[in-house]
């Protein structure tokens, strides 16, 4: 039944369909589950590579055993407590929609422990203690966050801490702007190739203009929140 919790033979499915390459979804209709089901299940067991279904269900019972043993779930490290069960669930469901919206699951809880930590911040160490996950696989997922302008880095002593900030979006939604410039230059190209009297050409020259607009929107109201941001009192 879709409320029932999910049993070792479910798990096994589940591995069993990644490693078929199947979808989420495809993996959730099977299971007669919905989607999210499926999504946070492979999100905090290792993610669509690293997920094991011996590996997950053993760490179900953990997590189980230690509910009983506590009024409620840990928090993240770096994350105030506020003596409520909610904190890892919400940081659970911020994993979860940042991978039904594009984002690999592992990279998902890298970035999801970073944001939701009290500074904003947290060394490799403190990411594989809360994450359970192997050095490699932080450094993996860090990488890609650094390449997109969601994550930065900085050098204290021995360890390298990395930074979160409220600016990520803003950085993001430039770099995005500036996707948008290269689709409308080099669709542009295209049209002036192909000539614009023809229906690829024509295909070409609509799909600039529009990347053309949607970039210069996108830059504009980046400088919008920017400047709205900057007249906010900051804690």
């Amino acid at each position: 039944m879709p409320g029932d919790r999910l049993t070792a033979e479910h798990r096994r499915r589940i591995a069993e369909g990644l490693a078929a390459g199947m979808t989420y979804a495809e993996i959730a209709r099977r299971l007669g589950r919905p989607r999210s089901t499926v999504t946070r299940e492979i999100a905090r067991n290792g993610g669509p590579h690293g997920y094991r279904a011996t590996g997950a269900q053993h760490a179900t019972n953990w997590r189980a055993r230690r509910r009983k043993r506590a009024p409620y779930a840990a928090a993240p490290a770096g994350v105030q407590d506020r003596g409520a069960p909610t904190v890892r669930e919400f940081e659970e469901q911020f994993v979860v929609m940042m991978s039904e919206t594009g984002m690999a699951p592992m990279t998902a809880r890298v970035f999801a422990a970073l944001f939701v930590s009290e500074r904003g911040n947290l060394t490799a160490a403190e990411l594989i203690q809360h994450l359970r996950v192997s050095p490699a696989t932080i450094s993996h997922a860090v990488r890609w966050l650094e390449q997109r302008e969601l994550v930065s880095r900085e050098r204290e002593a021995r360890r390298v801490r990395y930074i979160v900030d409220v600016e990520v979006w803003y950085r993001a939604w430039v770099a995005s702007a500036r996707s948008m410039v290269k689709w409308a230059d080099t669709t542009r190209q295209g049209a002036e190739i192909f000539g614009i009297d023809t229906p690829t050409g024509d295909r070409l020259q609509i799909t600039s203009q529009f990347f053309e607009l949607l970039g210069h929107d996108m830059t504009e109201a980046a400088e919008h929140w920017r400047q709205a941001l900057s007249m906010q009192p900051r804690r």
